[in-house]
């Protein structure tokens, strides 16, 4: 689901946890935190709700208007690597291995929905899969390893659809629907932070979703072929729902959200789970409002909105606001992390 409404435009676990001192003057800051973000000049306008870090030195970014990016130096200088064909499409998510090897996905009806893969730094793309279905909306993806990937599209025949890859994003194959659960009349998927599709270890994927009168997760341990969904606590509607997912093993995870829309309370922003989705509990102290991106960082979570980050030190069930800039998604890998959103913004921690 694209959110019509809004505009369309690391570090070492040990260290983090002990935290960190000051953040850049361009970020804004909340006084007596001990971490913070440091804004890079992009030098771009770009909403960018996908982002891959890799490690402290290098991330990619996946936003509006087509535009991809990517950093090898740490944020100091940032290259236009996007497929020569992008013009225009909505980049939404990217998954990256490394300073060379990625997969972007575009989100849209038909064939604005479409993946591609780089292996030489985003220097050139080959196209992966084109939508050709006008009923199909992808939204996420997900890889499990270098090779094994899915990607999910909104309800197409009133059940969700799973894409496949196990060539590392060269082609993909659209998986039966048989072990799929019904979709409830208007759920879908929220296209915000590239994390409404996660997955962690060989097998095991969960995907979030709200916009039917109950938001829900569903989880995988098949790679995509079946599926067991729960109703998860956030609330749900048009507007709002379960945005982002984060699962630090196959059982202990975490669901962020809320409603998006500017001025609108989100009083139960965040919820946890220790049976792999099976059962979810709200968050007794979630962050104040919507958050559409979250993600572990050793012993840490991070969750990002349009009103600022929040750090949880107890597996998401307290959170604190440690940042009071605009972000949509946060990744974190190898010592490296990093938040990006609207007008071009992409900041490193540290």
């Amino acid at each position: 689901m694209i959110l019509r409404s809004l505009p369309v435009a690391g570090l070492a676990a040990a260290t983090l946890a002990a935290g960190l001192g000051g953040t850049a003057d361009a970020a804004p800051h909340k006084p007596g935190s001990s971490l913070g973000w440091k804004l890079t000049d992009t030098g771009v306008q770009s909403r960018f709700r996908g982002l891959a870090a890799v490690d402290r030195n290098t991330a990619w970014a996946a936003g509006s208007g087509g535009t991809v990016l990517r950093t090898v130096n740490g944020g100091r200088t940032w290259a236009k690597v996007a497929p020569a064909d992008a013009a225009g499409l909505e980049f939404r998510d990217v998954e990256a291995f490394d300073a060379d090897n990625a997969v972007v996905l575009a989100i849209g009806e038909g064939d604005a929905s479409r993946v591609y893969r780089t292996s030489n730094g985003g220097r050139t793309w080959t196209t992966g899969f084109t939508n050709g279905d006008p009923n199909a909306f992808y939204d996420c993806m997900t890889f499990f390893d270098r090779k094994n990937g899915l990607a999910v599209s909104d309800p197409v025949d009133g059940k969700f659809r799973i894409l496949s890859t196990a060539d590392g994003g060269r082609s993909w194959k659209v998986l039966p629907n048989a072990g799929m659960p019904a979709a409830l009349p208007g759920e879908a998927a929220f296209a915000a932070s590239g994390q409404c599709l996660v997955s962690h270890g060989a097998r095991d994927a969960w995907i979030a979703t709200g916009g039917g009168a109950s938001s829900r997760v569903f989880h995988s341990r098949d790679r995509g072929r079946t599926w067991t969904v729960t109703n998860a606590p956030l609330p749900s509607g048009a507007a709002a729902g379960v945005f982002g997912l984060a699962f630090r093993d196959a059982r202990h995870g975490v669901a962020v959200g809320g409603d998006y829309r500017p001025g609108e309370a989100s009083p139960k922003a965040a919820a946890t789970t220790g049976d792999a989705g099976r059962s979810w509990r709200l968050a007794p102290r979630p962050p104040a409002e919507y958050r559409s991106g979250v993600t572990y960082v050793g012993p840490l979570l991070l969750a990002v909105g349009p009103t600022g980050s929040d750090v949880s030190r107890d597996n998401g069930r307290t959170w604190k606001r440690f940042d009071t800039g605009s972000f949509d998604t946060v990744s974190c890998a190898h010592g490296g992390c990093w938040a990006s959103g609207e007008k071009g913004r992409i900041a490193r921690m540290g």
